[in-house]
């Protein structure tokens, strides 16, 4: 479970939309289509702060491990024309703790000139390289894409770009986007999870369309086994996005969650944790944001 922590918060280093008003007769209510608009040679900033803490009990003994990331990504917008937009994905700075059970806390800053320690290896061989070049359509869906480096899972920390809906929506509208989770079970064997992540347009104000984002699973759990790799892969939060640019603002997740039972009949995990990425007007290299304490409580 703590190495799916880890895996987690490597993930969420590596791992947006124009809404346009569509007139309405009276009585009806507005509606909004939301688009990508990325312009040719355009960067953006992303900061990403990811805390998660991880408590397990299993024949009496407890465990908790935790992790700490503050990065630092963007996008490098590369080519736009009548069919897509395509962008660089590169992470070029990065502050990490980790600390399981009793063992001494492990920190590192990539910024700092020191060696990374073992368990920051593949992150540190990454920083300032490009992870990847995707190319989407207005609405999002990848019409190209070239991995370099790191993961294309999402594990819940959401895609680097989201499926939009075809047709204009109105406040209080859904739409969603169907996911497949690939655990395993007790005996070893694979076991996929449907999931459909559900988005809602929860308002207009201020030129800030803000959504809201929560994953539903399809598929029957039945395994207490396989419910605890799940919980830690959905998404539920926020996202906000600036109207006339047509990229995110910002997107915070969440994740509380406990599961009884996970390894055995007295076993327990308990599952919170936290992703906020904000999009910075500076670029990464003049930032540098020092890492505190989780500040996730028992």
């Amino acid at each position: 479970m703590a190495r799916l922590l880890v895996f987690l918060t490597i993930v969420a280093l590596f791992v947006s939309f124009p809404v346009a008003k569509v007139g309405a007769a009276d009585g009806e209510p507005e509606k909004y289509t939301l688009r990508y608009a990325l312009d040719h040679g355009q960067r953006l900033n992303y900061e990403v702060t990811h805390v998660a803490k991880t408590k397990t009990r299993i024949q009496g003994q407890e465990e908790v491990s935790q992790v700490h990331t503050v990065s630092q990504r963007y996008w490098d917008v590369k080519d736009v024309n009548e069919k897509d937009m395509t962008f660089d994905h590169v992470v070029d700075a990065v502050e990490m703790t980790q600390q399981q059970g009793d063992q001494e806390e492990i920190r590192w800053s990539s910024t700092s000139g020191d060696d990374a320690p073992v368990q920051f290896s593949k992150v540190a061989e990454q920083i300032g390289k490009t992870l990847s070049t995707i190319s989407v359509n207005a609405r999002g869906q990848e019409t190209a894409r070239e991995d370099h480096g790191g993961s294309k899972a999402s594990l819940g920390m959401g895609s680097l770009t989201l499926a939009l809906p075809e047709n204009p929506i109105a406040i209080g509208e859904s739409w969603s986007i169907p996911r497949e989770i690939k655990t395993r079970t007790d005996d070893g064997l694979v076991k996929p999870i449907k999931i459909r992540e559900l988005y809602t347009l929860e308002k207009v104000k201020s030129g800030v369309a803000t959504l809201s984002i929560r994953s539903e699973p399809l598929t029957p759990i039945k395994e207490e086994s396989v419910r605890a790799q799940v919980v830690q892969q959905l998404s539920n939060g926020t996202i906000k996005f600036d109207l006339d640019a047509g990229h995110m603002i910002s997107k915070e997740l969440n994740w509380d969650e406990t599961v009884v039972g996970f390894q055995g009949p007295n076993s327990l995990m308990e599952y919170r944790a936290r992703m906020n990425e904000e999009l910075v007007d500076v670029p990464h290299t003049a930032r540098h944001n020092p890492l505190g304490k989780s500040v996730l409580s028992e």
